[in-house]
């Protein structure tokens, strides 16, 4: 199928906001839908066999850059290289608009890669300037709060490259996603090698750390935020106290709140909560919080993030209303869509619908798979 400025889908199953046109057609011109309609297409086009078609995923927040990059802990991966198999792989599972994670805030001991972001976004920016991407990328600046250099590194991020979202992180033992010091040590202890007093010493400096860094971090970042019109998220609220400080702070995206209380609260305060696409496909979270799928059935998740598996986010939404039947497939693609698209100020997408962006997503299936066939960027073919 070549490349074309002016096509025709035709008979498609399109997936609306509110509903599935089961025998459609879409009309695109210049990156842009200028017309769609049900039942017979005006002329011939691109015969889509009965197959869904629904507008480009929207990715806020994947760590999978990092996987490419740094394949083994001590391998530093060819930056460019990198970035082109992560672009391809994110283009082959249905997302046209990603949010790249970079972390700020150097935890060395950990061997992270938290001190080699701008690495990362020179060779985005490389990538970017040449034509190479296939999708959009913006950027989502990661920060880890209780670390004694997260404000320098936004800094130096932010005199080079433009920042979309910034999320507000403090993986601290004893902290939001590990509150249970139990399920902290199952996560992290197999990866650090420390046993008995070491583990009470590490935990002990990382707590010297949050004392000594993470409220001022949080506060300054607030206001850099709110200075240079940037979307701010709060990551792994567990409590109603964190999201009253989310709230204070403006924050618009609740990342991963890993109680029933703090996504309720989120969502009342109008916080749009965001879950993992891999939780919804394993059916839990793998750090032992609440299930994606109990906030959909209480109607608090608003959007599904790939997080750690890009092909997770196309594969959730197809799963989610056969988990919570109260939930159609209109309102799941919703979740990776619309509702991502405008959390994050993006109106020109996120809708089958005249006047929006031509990124599209031709979805067939293997059995009830959901499989990508064919992905659109403003009209042209990406994968």
């Amino acid at each position: 199928m070549p490349d074309r400025d002016q096509f025709l889908l035709t008979n498609a199953r399109l997936v609306l906001v509110d509903r599935i046109v089961e025998h459609g057609w879409l009309a695109v011109d210049k990156g842009m839908i200028v017309d769609l309609g049900e039942g017979e297409a005006p002329e011939p086009g691109l015969d889509m066999g009965g197959d869904h078609v629904v507008p480009g995923l929207i990715e806020l927040h994947t760590d999978h850059l990092e996987a490419h990059y740094a394949p083994r802990p001590t391998v530093r991966w060819h930056a460019l290289s990198a970035v082109m198999a992560y672009d391809a792989q994110i283009a082959a599972s249905g997302i046209t608009t990603v949010f790249d994670s970079i972390r700020l805030g150097s935890e060395n001991e950990e061997n992270t890669i938290s001190s080699e972001g701008n690495i990362l976004a020179a060779a985005l920016e490389e990538a970017r300037r040449g034509g190479h991407l296939r999708v959009e990328h913006r950027t989502h600046l990661r920060c880890e709060l209780a670390t004694h250099d997260v404000l320098a590194d936004f800094e130096r991020y932010h005199g080079s490259y433009e920042i979309h979202m910034l999320s507000l992180m403090d993986h601290t033992p004893g902290q939001r996603q590990f509150r249970n010091l139990d399920q902290w040590m199952k996560f992290y202890m197999p990866k650090r090698g420390l046993d008995g007093a070491d583990v009470q010493a590490y935990i002990d400096a990382k707590l010297d750390k949050h004392a000594r860094y993470a409220s001022h971090s949080r506060t300054s970042l607030v206001a850099l935020a709110r200075r240079h019109g940037i979307v701010l998220a709060s990551h792994d609220d567990a409590t109603a106290t964190h999201v009253e400080e989310a709230v204070a702070d403006g924050v618009a995206i609740a990342e991963f709140p890993t109680t029933l209380e703090a996504a309720l609260a989120s969502h009342a305060a109008g916080i749009r909560v965001m879950m993992g696409a891999p939780n919804v496909v394993r059916g839990s979270s793998h750090s032992g919080n609440i299930a994606a799928a109990d906030l959909a059935r209480e109607k608090v998740l608003d959007i599904l993030s790939s997080d750690y598996v890009p092909g997770s986010l196309l594969l959730a939404a197809f799963l989610l209303p056969e988990r919570v039947p109260a939930i159609d497939l209109p309102a799941a693609i919703r979740m990776v869509t619309d509702t991502p698209a405008r959390a994050t100020g993006l109106d020109d997408r996120g809708r089958l619908e005249k006047g929006r962006r031509a990124d599209l997503l031709r979805v067939g299936s293997a059995g009830s798979t959901p499989i990508v066939r064919r992905v659109w960027r403003e009209g042209r073919i990406a994968a």
